[in-house]
């Protein structure tokens, strides 16, 4: 049981220090919220991206993938005239270590990619 602890408590500190943001270029034209960063299954998460306004800003993709699980979601943008806050629901996700990745779709291809790291537990009494 000792064991189980020092466990539960080295993970409670390891995880949240992984959940970060890793823009390609720093101070770029997306940023990303992902909430919450641990959860239990099934999951609902939500992400938040704001865009900087721009002409050349055509699409938003979303991907949360595991090594077990994917989904994604897209919608078009109207260039500068889209709306600086686009927020996402991931429902139902099952446990796993998720990869949520945003990219930001130019007319000439990804003009900004950002990550973050959630993870969702298994649900309480499953193995």
């Amino acid at each position: 049981m000792r064991i189980l602890r020092y466990a539960a408590a080295l993970v409670a500190l390891v995880v949240p220090a992984l959940v970060v943001a890793t823009p390609i270029h720093a101070g770029g034209p997306l940023r990303m919220q992902v909430s919450p960063s641990i959860a239990r299954a099934p999951a609902v998460v939500t992400v938040r991206v704001s865009v900087d306004a721009s002409a050349d800003n055509r699409a938003l993709q979303i991907i949360a993938s595991s090594s077990t699980f994917y989904r994604s979601s897209e919608i078009q943008l109207d260039g500068s005239k889209s709306s600086p806050m686009n927020v996402f629901e991931f429902r139902n996700l099952p446990s796993g270590l998720y990869e949520v990745t945003s990219v930001l779709v130019g007319t000439h291809g990804p003009r900004a990619t950002i990550s973050q790291l959630a993870k969702v537990e298994p649900s309480l009494g499953s193995r």
